[in-house]
Order: C-alpha cells, then structure tokens, then sequence
C-alpha cells in the first residue's frame, strides 16, 4: 500500500495533456515489439500513448479490422460508438471515425455529442437487434474503463451486445498488426461527416423503468447520491434523477481529463475504481449525508456502494445481496433462471443460491461468458468479484450484455426503498445464515514461462490431497457452468478455496481465496496456495 493511497492527488500527480496528445499522434507503433502489438484482453486492447502501446495507428488499424470483420460476419447494419472521458478516447474517437466513414459504414453517435457509457451502447445494440429490423448492428466503446487518466482502450461489442469473444477479438488484433507492419495501407480514412445520431442517455433513462422499481424509489424519498468519478455516466445520474422526480444528488459532476479531484489509489496512481476505498476516499467522506451513495468507473461499468452504516462495501457482499432480494422480488423471470458467477467470486453466493433453490451457473473469469444466458433468459443475474454485473428485465427479457454499474448503483436504493434495510445491514443478515467469509486476492512472482505454463495447468496436475487442514473437494482447471478452460486453476475445500490465474500484465500470478473459517486460515490458504501452485508448475 502506497503511503499516499487515498490522500488527493497533487498536481505531480497528473497528466501532462499536450504531451500525451503528442505521443497519440507523433509516435507510430513497431509490431515487431510485443508491446507495441494490438492485443485484445478481457475488456479490449488498452494502452498509453507515451509508451507507444495505444496510438493513431493502433485506433485505425483497429477499426479497419473491426470493418473487415464484421463484413465478413455478414453484419452490416449501424455501427454504435461511444466513449468515455480520458483523453485518449477523445483522440481515438475521432480517429475510428474517420476509418467507419471510410469504409461507408453507418455509424451512430451520440445525439447531445455526449459521453457514452458501455452499458448505454450494449442497451442500443439490443434494442436495435431486438426490434426486427433486416440487418445486425454491432458496436465499439472507446474506453480503458477504470485505468488511470494516462490510458486508452478500444473494445468491440458484436451484435449480441456483450464484450466480443476471443475468436473474433484474435482475427481483429491479427488483422490490426498486419496492417500497421503494412505501413497502413491496408487502411481506409475520410472527413467524419456523414455520421447519424442517436440518443444514447435519453432511450437509457427512459427504459429504466422496466428493470428497475423507480417508483419505490420515488416514495421511499431516500436521499441518493451518485458519484460519477468523473466518468460517463455524469449527465446520465442528472437525467435519472429528474425523469423519475428521484432525491438524488450528482456529487461531483466535474469532468477533467487529468482527474485531479480524484484521491490517490492503492498504489499511488490516480485511477477510477468504485470498489477501492482509496479511489473512493473522497466519496466516503459524504457517506453520512446520503441514505445511499454510489460510485462509477469512467465508463460506469462497475459499481461502488456505499452505505451510512456500512461504509464502502465489498462487491462481492454487495454481489451477494443483490442475487438474494432480486430473486425474490423478480416474478417475472423464469423459474430455473441460474445464479451466474465467475470462479473467483465468493462462495456466499453459493449458498445464496442453494436456500434460492436456483442454480449456481459458474464460468472463468471475463463477462462475455455471461451473454448467452442473459439473451435467452436462463441466467437472471451474471456478476463478477471486480464489481461489475448485470441482470434481466422484469418481465425476464435481457437489458444488457455488458456489465451495467449504473444499474446496479440504482439497485441499492430500490433494495434499501423496498425492504427498509442498506445493503450492508442484509448481507450482515445473510452471514448470520451462511458464515462470514474472508476473501482477498494477492499477487506472487511468475515467470512469463511460468505464467504460460499455469494457464494450461490441468488441475489433475495437482498432487495436494489437502489445504490448510482439511481434504481438498475438487481441483479444476475447467468451469462447471459451461467447461471453458479457467486459464489457471481452482482448489477446493468444504470451507475455503483459492483460484490462481497469470497476469496478463505483469510478472506475477495471481491468488484469489477465501476462508469461512477466519482471517488466519485465509493465511494458511494461500500460503499453501503458493506451495501447491509452485510444486505442479516444477511437473508442468
């Protein structure tokens, strides 16, 4: 922890504008450098432009496959771009543009030439595909979601409106890198005139109503405060508030590229997570003046919640709550709709889901694993530990395929208006049923030989017959919802468990666990975690 974590951010502590618009523009990008390569990871390719890893050829590039791609899929309808507010997504903005009108694609943007958060461009995707039109739209989002103001990110949203998979995001970097090796010829760009508009917040707000039980909300007069952390979703909490007659406050309705109202992350970094209680130390400060208040990431795809009683919650104690009082109170979803969970988050959900009497539906790490089940019903809810989510309409129809923290903000207060308690004095009720599990995820030192070798860990690998003293109950490298490989492995016991998987950035591994049995057999756990771990990589 960063001696400074959590203190406001001095002005050493920001980004010099011009030069970071400098390097997009100035610096071009040799492929034959690994870092210098368009990859797609989980949530897109992402990069700076200061170390030439997110630039103009990047973006055209990029976009040009993207064209390529979705002609080839067949999908010619509109296009829906957005994006949030770093710096970098202004630039790349312009630049995917410029490259769409190129190639005559359709493409739609913002009515009001606002910010557009990903869960506003999944929710246009959708209600375009939904309503019978000849065609298929698709859509990109221009964001590096919570990463520091330095960043860039560019993801694809095919036409089921959720993160694309890795068949289509592996053709597409494939694509893009060729093409910056080919000195960008392969590229097609012209002035970005001949776009049309859509009105991305309005059809939002409007449509909120049928997910989400304003109308309690309204009555209840619970006083609501959102904080935007400088992100997408600012004008989209003002226009909640006043379409629904909501008491709800916009914190902090400040926009600025260098984030300098923001208070320093764990690490030191300014960075826009709604789940830190360093990034969120500035919001906690408020948490007295408001019966719930909230956070969002630049593009508002996570959730922050924060309650007078309880403070900043954990997303999976949030996560936990919000499975419980949403199938409960979710009539019209269908009776074997499946709890969806990934691998790493906590097994109070688990246990939810039992005395729900629903089935646990547990999938790796990534939302996209969500998105078959949210189009036809069969999961109501798909959450992951890093505070992100989504869930199904009231009438059990989809909302979005991408992970929706404006919704799940907006949950909080419904959850609060209707059942009279915060979300923190409920999940304190559900650890009286269920056990009160410790959960924390940290990082061991890995090779790149080494992290290559942990994805493709088989979990029959594992010779341990035993964690932290009690029998080890299952050992798995694949998924039980839908047996996608883990990317690393999953151990298992009555009462605790660790997942490790391998950075996709660094050299490190890294160890998610949980105990229900205390802070000290957590310990234990990923102490032997680390043995375990070390031990089947020497055999791998």
């Amino acid at each position: 922890m960063n001696e400074r974590a959590g203190t406001p951010a001095q002005e050493s502590d920001l980004i010099d504008v011009d030069a970071l618009r400098r390097a997009y523009y100035d610096l071009k990008p040799d492929v034959s450098i690994p870092e210098q390569r368009v990859v797609f990871g989980t949530s897109g390719h992402r990069g700076s432009s200061l170390n030439t890893a997110f630039n103009e050829n990047h973006i055209a590039a990029t976009t040009q496959a993207i064209v390529e791609y979705r002609a080839s899929q067949g999908i010619d309808g509109p296009l829906f771009i957005g994006a949030d507010t770093h710096l970098l997504s202004e630039f790349a903005m312009t630049t995917a543009l410029t490259v769409l009108v190129g190639n005559e694609v359709r493409v739609l943007v913002d009515e009001f030439d606002d910010w557009v958060p990903t869960p506003a461009v999944s929710h246009a995707i959708i209600a375009y595909n939904r309503a019978g039109h000849p065609d298929r739209a698709d859509g990109i989002v221009v964001t590096p979601s919570h990463n520091p103001p330095t960043d860039g990110g560019f993801k694809y949203n095919p036409p089921h409106g959720g993160p694309a998979d890795t068949d289509a995001t592996s053709w597409i970097a494939n694509r893009a890198n060729e093409i910056i090796a080919d000195e960008m010829r392969g590229v097609r760009m012209s002035e970005p005139s001949a776009v049309e508009t859509y009105d991305f917040r309005g059809r939002y707000v409007d449509d909120l109503e049928n997910i989400i039980d304003v109308k309690a909300i309204k009555d209840s007069g619970i006083r609501i405060g959102a904080d935007p952390l400088g992100g997408a979703s600012v004008n989209y909490w003002q226009a909640i508030g006043e379409r629904y007659g909501l008491n709800l406050t916009v914190v902090n309705p400040t926009v600025d590229p260098t984030w300098r109202f923001m208070t320093l992350d764990w690490d030191g970094k300014i960075r826009m997570d709604p789940s830190s209680p360093s990034a969120m130390a500035s919001v906690l400060a408020h948490k007295d003046d408001y019966d719930i208040l909230t956070g969002n990431d630049a593009d508002a795809d996570r959730h922050g919640i924060v309650t007078p009683d309880g403070g900043l919650m954990n997303p999976n104690h949030y996560l936990a709550v919000a499975i419980d009082y949403l199938y409960r109170t979710r009539t019209g979803w269908r009776q074997d709709a499946a709890v969806g969970k990934t691998l790493v988050s906590s097994s109070i959900i688990d246990r939810v889901a039992e005395s729900l009497g629903r089935r646990l539906w547990e999938v790796p790490v990534g939302f996209k694993w969500f998105v078959p089940g949210l189009i036809d019903g069969s999961v109501g809810f798909g959450g992951e530990e890093s505070a992100g989510a989504s869930f199904l309409r009231l009438d059990g129809s989809v909302w979005t395929t991408d992970k929706d923290g404006i919704l799940l903000a907006l949950l909080a207060s419904e959850i609060l208006a209707v059942t009279g308690k915060t979300p923190s004095q409920l999940y304190a009720e559900l650890t009286e049923k269920f056990g009160d599990p410790v959960y924390e995820r940290v990082d061991a030192p890995a090779s790149p030989a080494e992290k290559s070798a942990l994805g493709k860990l088989d979990g029959d690998a594992i010779e341990a017959t035993e964690l932290a003293g009690e029998p080890i109950t299952a050992k798995l490298s694949r998924a039980p919802g839908n047996d996608a490989a883990l990317g690393g492995v999953k151990v298992e016991t009555a009462t605790a468990w660790f997942a490790a998987r391998p950075s996709g950035t660094e050299n490190v591994y890294k160890i998610y666990a949980e105990s229900f049995v205390g802070a000290e057999n957590l310990r234990e756990v990923q102490e032997q975690a680390k043995r375990i771990v070390g031990d089947a990589l020497k055999g791998a």
